[in-house]
């Protein structure tokens, strides 16, 4: 998430953590101020962000404005690229969905109909044993948990499947399809401030 903050503009961490906060990203991860800035100091010392400038107004402390490098960046396109079409880490595909305008539209619809189509897979696979347990005579008060993961299995698709429609490529000559605006500016091809002029 600090990534991706940092992929938008340079802040310090209190713009980050208001930030967080005004778009309700709670809803997907857990935040807390303290965690919040050992991750801020973890990912510096990994070469993921680097500092940019220090300032201070007035009597209030000094605040540190962080740059992503271009480690940084290619860190979190990787992540969003592994997470997207996985299945198997709900909590995780949560925040690479609300990241994933760092790609490019055409690799989102790609990697969500990756996913689809390994959700098609696992709903077939769970109708055959719903099939299969009714037919032995299970009564459906112990089926109903499957019955509600099949549900959402199947909003989720036809959910999905709608969104990729939208992130046809501009020019699309499919009458009718919406187009969604997708990305943002990237610091990726400005100097790396982690490396010194020559490395």
């Amino acid at each position: 998430m600090i990534l991706a903050l940092l992929r938008e503009r340079d802040m310090h961490p209190y713009e980050m953590l208001r930030l967080t906060r005004d778009r309700h990203d709670e809803r997907l991860i857990r935040i807390q101020q303290g965690t919040f800035y050992h991750q801020i100091t973890a990912l510096e010392r990994d070469g993921l962000i680097a500092e940019v400038a220090v300032d201070r107004q007035g009597n209030r402390p000094e605040r540190t404005t962080y740059t992503i490098t271009r480690e940084g960046d290619a860190s979190l396109i990787e992540w969003v690229r592994r997470e997207l079409p996985c299945t198997e880490r709900p909590a995780h595909f949560r925040v690479a969905l609300a990241e994933s305008h760092n790609l490019d539209r055409g690799t989102v619809a790609e990697l969500l109909a990756g996913r689809t189509e390994q959700l098609r897979t696992v709903l077939g696979e769970r109708r055959e044993r719903l099939a299969d347990a009714m037919e032995r005579g299970v009564q459906r008060q112990f089926l109903v948990e499957v019955e509600r993961e099949m549900a959402l299995m199947e909003v989720d698709i036809t959910w999905t499947e709608s969104l990729v429609a939208e992130l046809a490529p501009a020019g699309s000559d499919s009458p009718g399809t919406p187009i969604l605006e997708w990305g943002i500016p990237s610091h990726s091809d400005r100097p790396n401030p982690s490396r010194k002029d020559g490395e």
